[in-house]
């Protein structure tokens, strides 16, 4: 056990009660008041700049409170007028941990839709949701925790290995598709005032951070040059780019330095190379990683609290969740190692954020002060959770029997899954009074008349210990059967959230729980010829090798969230036909991937896999039948200073109006380095009607061209490139399964 993480984590959790009750009580008067009314001060005076009015409170701070300011939960301070703040917030998939709030699928089921759009309509209706829950809080005088405006998303880590439980929480495996729906999200989040933030976005975390979870207190990911800028750092750079408020550093380091103190990620790239102005938080407890020694658990580069909270804030961590900075600080300036003008520069540097939120400014000063509670989980919302839920739900495989027909004699619906709520939350989850399990869906689905049979059937990850089956008969007498499997919360996520994990949440086996394909098995031998649906829920690539062989039908909805039951049941009743698109490969088994710890990219995903998977990044089937005109290219010879438009025709030779995935991949064809097998660098979802068609245009722009040489630099050289446009990516495997057709052409460079 790391004795000195308890001791800090028990002191700290004391500290945290006794302000978050004081927040809860002697503060009402300061929170329910006007505060310039009252208080006076430059630094409430909003016609000073932000950099005089924040240069002004930290002039009125004392060292223990600048200290006490930089910790993830603030103390009042009275006679400023200042009440309490929360900095910890969560709104992965809707605000988390603050009650109420619409639920709305799990990331990686965002990331699934493939689009950008979308995450900027959801996110812009979780930064509704949360300044409405902010408001209501504030007029209560309530300062908990999880209820301010400071977001800690989001997580914008490359999924690079199917094992890490925490990967749900990304968009997936590819760094271009994880710009783009990162960027919109910040964007949604943050809004468009030019004087306030909506609510502050956090790109997390920083850098080159995916397990394993047992080990990230003191793991050190070694990532080549190549690796960190072709793969782990894009999505970073696009959301500073974004003007995304904050960064969160990682637990582990990276390179030979702790995250937390990477003078090289923090200073040279984040500051110096991209010119990030925000503020720099980090993970929580992360700090007391920096003196806990190697051989207990952390990093142990300093000795001492204040060593550590010195080497953080001296490396531009401005934000301290967890333990260190309230006496540390104060104890580093005694001692010599820090001076308080260098924590001034930190302060100055988080405070800006909590101005911009408009945090001391008289109430009615922001449009954001007036969103009302009627927002949270509207009727609007719901559609929106229900329409995201819909887009990313991946069908693996159809015989032929979806869609079914909703007024079928009997069905049977069975599975550890199919009333189980927490399969729709995922982690990082608000709550909701009207979750709706696929049981629930199909049940509003079908037609009155017909007749609809349940059992559980199976539990999640165990044999039962009840000889008697009264569960599999029914796949005998049914006129189809719909098996809701998978995994849950419960199996992956963080370290020490997953309470049926022994790898602290990670998915070292990665097949499906040997107790549900036995179950599945019965389940085929009961049915017959009758046809059965499998409906996987999960995070992460899984092995359905055996689930795709004994199905008829297989969709995985991930953690589809509030409306996740009703989403299921549109795709299987062909309500909606099927759009959802892997934004992670599924390997077939293990064997075919590095070495989990092993942060190199060569034998992993789509970019850098040389071995046929179980299914494809960008894969997924329709109802409708797509089909891919020849490629319409405006110039086949290109300098490095020229744009290039690609446009292809897409036709629906179907009588099924249906959303496809339009991707866009380019394969460097002649490059003096390793490069990617291809990479994705357009896409566009498009609706197209029955026997219709439409045309699609990329424009590409020059340093798409670019390669990334060993020493991590972004080069042109002259040669050949092949474009694919199609459904998937252009792995031979998606063909096989069915995928849309695919075009191709070729571009050269001069």
């Amino acid at each position: 056990m790391n004795f000195y993480k308890l001791i800090f984590g028990l002191a700290f959790l004391c500290l945290v009660a006794c302000k978050e009750n004081s927040g809860d009580s002697s503060n009402k008067s300061i929170s329910k008041s006007n505060i310039t009314s009252e208080y006076e001060f430059p630094f409430y005076d909003t016609s000073l700049s932000l950099d005089e009015r924040v240069s002004d409170l930290i002039s009125r701070l004392s060292l223990e409170e600048k200290a006490d300011q930089m910790m993830h939960n603030t103390s009042a301070i009275e006679r400023l007028g200042i009440p309490p703040y929360g900095w910890w917030n969560e709104a992965l998939h809707g605000v988390g941990r603050s009650g109420i709030a619409t639920v709305f699928p799990q990331a990686i089921g965002l990331g699934a839709t493939f689009d950008s759009d979308l995450a900027f309509r959801v996110s812009s209706a979780i930064s509704d949701e949360a300044r409405a829950m902010h408001n209501a809080a504030k007029e209560k005088g309530y300062h908990l925790r999880y209820s301010g405006l400071t977001f800690w998303t989001p997580n914008i880590n490359i999924f690079r290995d199917p094992r890490w439980g925490r990967g749900q929480e990304t968009y997936g495996e590819d760094p271009y598709l994880t710009s783009i729906l990162g960027t919109s999200f910040v964007k949604g989040l943050q809004g468009n005032n030019p004087d306030y933030l909506k609510t502050a976005a956090c790109a997390k975390h920083y850098a080159v951070h995916s397990g394993p979870e047992k080990l990230r207190h003191e793991f050190d990911a070694i990532a080549t040059p190549k690796d960190m800028w072709e793969t782990y750092l894009p999505a970073f750079e696009a959301l500073v780019d974004a003007d995304v408020e904050a960064v969160m550093c990682a637990y582990n380091s990276t390179n030979g330095q702790p995250c937390c103190s990477n003078n090289y990620l923090i200073t040279d790239v984040l500051r110096n190379k991209w010119n990030f102005d925000g503020h720099v938080l980090s993970d929580c407890w992360a700090i007391v990683d920096l003196f806990t020694a190697a051989d207990n658990g952390g990093h142990g580069v300093v000795q001492t609290p204040a060593e550590a909270s010195a080497l953080a804030v001296k490396s531009g961590v401005s934000l301290n969740c967890g333990s260190t900075y309230l006496d540390g600080l104060p104890e580093a300036v005694k001692s010599g190692l820090i001076t308080e003008a260098e924590i001034d520069e930190q302060l100055a540097i988080l405070l800006r954020t909590r101005f911009k939120l408009g945090l001391f400014d008289p109430k009615g000063s922001n449009p954001y002060d007036d969103i009302s509670v009627d927002v949270i989980d509207s009727e609007e919302h719901r559609a929106l959770a229900r329409e995201v839920a819909q887009k990313g739900i991946v069908m693996l495989k159809n015989n032929g029997v979806l869609p079914l027909k909703n007024d079928l004699s009997r069905y049977f619906i069975t599975g550890p899954n199919a009333a189980n709520t927490d399969v729709l939350l995922g982690n990082y989850y608000g709550v909701n009074p009207k979750l709706v399990t696929v049981l629930e869906g199909v049940a509003g689905a079908i037609h009155p008349g017909s007749q609809l049979q349940y059992r559980i059937g199976a539990l999640l990850d165990r044999e039962s210990l009840n000889p008697q089956d009264w569960a599999t008969p029914n796949a005998g007498t049914s006129d189809a059967t719909i098996a809701v499997l998978g995994i849950s919360s419960l199996l992956e996520g963080e370290e020490g959230e997953s309470l049926a994990s022994t790898t602290a949440g990670d998915r070292l086996d990665y097949n499906l729980p040997q107790n549900q394909i036995n179950f599945l098995k019965k389940l085929r031998d009961a049915a017959g010829d009758r046809p059965i649906v499998a409906v996987i829920t999960g995070g992460s690539p899984m092995n359905l090798a055996e689930v795709h062989e004994l199905a008829d039908a297989v969709l995985l909805a991930w953690y589809p969230g509030e409306e996740g039951g009703n989403a299921v049941a549109d795709i299987l009743f062909g309500k909606v036909s099927p759009s959802g698109r892997l934004p992670i490969t599924f390997p077939k088994s293990l064997d075919q991937l590095p070495p989990y710890e092993d942060y190199t990219m060569k034998g992993r995903t789509y970019k850098y896999m040389d071995v046929d998977p179980l299914y494809p990044f960008g894969y997924g089937l329709s109802y409708a039948n797509f089909t891919y005109g020849d490629l319409d290219i405006s110039s086949s010879t290109i300098s490095k200073e020229d744009e290039v438009k690609i446009t292809v025709t897409v036709s629906n030779e179907s009588t099924i109006q249906s959303d496809e995935v339009v991707q866009l991949y380019v394969t460097d064809m002649e490059a003096s380095v390793d490069v990617p097998n291809s990479q994705l660098y357009g896409v566009q979802r498009v609706n197209i009607g029955p026997n219709a068609s439409k045309k699609v245009t990329f424009t590409l722009k020059p340093e798409v061209f670019q390669m990334v040489n060993n020493e991590g630099e972004r080069v042109f050289e002259p040669g050949e490139f092949t474009i694919h446009v199609g459904g998937s990516s252009p792995m031979k495997r998606s063909q096989e399964l069915g995928a849309s057709s695919m075009s191709t052409g070729i571009i050269n460079l001069n």
